[in-house]
């Protein structure tokens, strides 16, 4: 209440903050949300609800975590640089000169996009102008009432654990009105301490997209429909797939133009049938070979095959094993692939990759979930000379990327891939449906899925705590009517198989694994980005059938273990 008392006493330069200041004055449980903690900073920099308060995005909390990164950016080497890039959403204009102003105001040179561009752009620059640091004004595929801040380190790398931390000491140290620096982001302009980002970069970024291409005779003979839901794909996305050759896209009308209000698809995720329904309306009049879909920021990739008089969704874990196999295949057939070549992936994402990386020869690096984890590993490999080796990472959240270029998911070089692997299909006789068949038939039907159980505010931050409390503190012994034969946490790194236990060599992360008898495996991780815990299922069987079978059973017991 003495924070509340504070921001409505203070004259905020955002007459709407004040306006919804004065609104909650007698809602005790709504002031309690916006001020119970500051918006939460990691290693995914802030998501929050947009509005007034120390746990929301608002121009105030986007400076304070600028001006945070900007001290530890000083103290490290004064007068850096940062590049600055932004989506469609909300504010994220505003919140991109913002923090440019507050950059300019410490000395540090701030390099904008001049438009909104998707986020494997922004990594791409930080590193194309060997920059200090990046920031992305976005909230990825959360809702309209989110925007978020995420913050890269100068390898093009989300921001590392140390430095995040680090980060974070200095932005805990600050009043968030007393002690942030800012000039109007005119006078940064004129003293060219802010600075738009020229076209030669993009250009480049386009060209080291377009570098990937794995086909080379491409004819134009794949008909897609294309919907960037509203946000920062349209331009890169037609642009390389015109320049490669693929010349049949139709843009969805309704999601093509940038609103951050979201008006047809209220959550904009790729990974969600109801975000694709204007675009599956638009595919039954086309009757295309298939629907792309960029999220917002284009850094997520999500397709629909139309396969047998319908359009199929391939969900994150397909069409991740599809282009891991596609990208071996044709680097073999074109002879490019590196003698012990790589691939990345994360510990949620399927073991299918384990099957397909195998008969490649590939050596398969398994790291935490998020892709600034498979970027690391891409640093790693750089610094021993082995970069050349990396030929694809992928996430199981609709996460691709083929090159090193850049060190994040990748939606346009991800587009890119999905469209000259499905030509490549078409010519053979197949969708991408009957590709992913062709590997369950090869290699087991493996079949996984992923359950979102949501906790809004203090209380649900609370109870999401006290599940993983519970589970940590007495492990399952049997999950669907299956023992369980070994468990990990990777909080604790510790890996238990019946009473051997072994180190885990990652990073601490809040994740709990559950293996079963029968090969069946289930995962819990609290989400770092959305009120929600997250819950992987994992079963393999003799058919699909079998497979999807084991999955209900998890899916069933899920709740149950997590106490709701």
């Amino acid at each position: 209440m003495t924070e509340y008392e504070r921001w409505r006493n203070t004259p905020l330069e955002d007459p709407k903050l004040t306006q919804e200041l004065e609104e909650i004055s007698d809602q005790p449980e709504e002031i309690n949300d916006r001020f119970y903690r500051n918006l939460e900073f990691g290693t995914a920099g802030l998501r929050g609800v947009l509005g007034a308060g120390t746990n929301r995005m608002n121009i105030y909390t986007v400076r304070k975590a600028t001006q945070g990164l900007a001290n530890y950016l000083n103290k490290k080497k004064p007068g850096g640089s940062v590049a600055i890039a932004h989506d469609s959403r909300i504010n994220s204009e505003l919140f991109a000169r913002e923090a440019a102003s507050v950059l300019a105001a410490s000395g540090i040179n701030a390099h904008l996009y001049p438009e909104l561009m998707p986020t494997p752009a922004l990594s791409f620059a930080v590193r194309y102008l060997h920059c200090d640091a990046g920031i992305n004004i976005t909230a990825s595929h959360n809702p309209a009432k989110y925007n978020g801040y995420k913050t890269y380190g100068s390898d093009g790398c989300q921001i590392s654990l140390e430095m995040a931390d680090r980060v974070l000491d200095e932005i805990n140290n600050l009043d968030i009105f007393s002690e942030v620096k800012h000039i109007s982001y005119e006078e940064g302009v004129q003293n060219g301490l802010i600075q738009i980002i020229p076209q030669r970069v993009t250009d480049a970024y386009i060209e080291a997209v377009k570098g990937q291409s794995l086909l080379y005779d491409v004819d134009g003979g794949l008909k897609v429909v294309y919907t960037p839901l509203n946000g920062a794909g349209r331009m890169c996305v037609t642009r390389v797939l015109s320049e490669i050759g693929f010349h049949d896209v139709t843009l969805v009308p309704e999601q093509a133009e940038p609103d951050g209000n979201f008006p047809t698809c209220p959550y904009p995720n790729p990974e969600f049938r109801e975000a694709l329904q204007k675009g599956l309306e638009l595919s039954e009049r086309l009757q295309p070979d298939l629907l792309l879909a960029t999220d917002p920021d284009s850094d997520r990739a999500g397709v629909a095959v139309r396969h047998n008089g319908e359009f199929v969704l391939i969900n994150g874990n397909e069409m991740g094993v599809l282009l891991l196999d596609f990208v071996a295949r044709m680097r073999r057939k074109n002879g490019t692939m590196p003698e012990h070549p790589a691939a990345i992936s994360t510990i949620v994402s399927t073991d299918l990759n384990e099957a397909v990386t195998a008969e490649y020869g590939i050596e398969l690096f398994k790291v935490l979930t998020g892709f600034k984890f498979i970027g690391e590993k891409i640093g790693e490999l750089e610094a021993k000379g082995q970069e050349h080796r990396f030929i694809f990472g992928y996430e199981e959240s609709y996460g691709y990327m083929s090159g090193s270029y850049v060190r994040d998911k990748d939606a346009v070089n991800a587009s890119l891939l999905i469209c000259e692997m499905a030509l490549d299909y078409k010519r053979k006789g197949k969708t991408l449906v009957d590709a992913m068949n062709d590997l369950y038939q090869k290699h087991g039907y493996y079949i996984n899925d992923l359950l979102n159980f949501v906790f809004e505010g203090q209380d649900g931050m609370n109870k999401m705590t006290a599940m993983m409390d519970a589970l940590r503190k007495e492990a399952p012994t049997q999950i669907a009517g299956f023992d369980v034969v070994g468990h990990s946490d990777y909080e604790t790194r510790i890996c238990f198989d019946g009473d051997t236990q072994t180190p885990i060599n990652l990073p601490k992360s809040n994740v709990l694994e559950y293996r079963m008898e029968n090969g069946c495996k289930l995962m819990v991780r609290p989400s770092g980005t959305e009120p929600k815990i997250k819950v992987y299922l994992s079963a393999c069987g003799a058919n699909r059938e079998e497979a999807l079978a084991l999955t209900e059973k998890l899916k069933e017991a899920a709740p149950k273990l997590l106490g709701i």
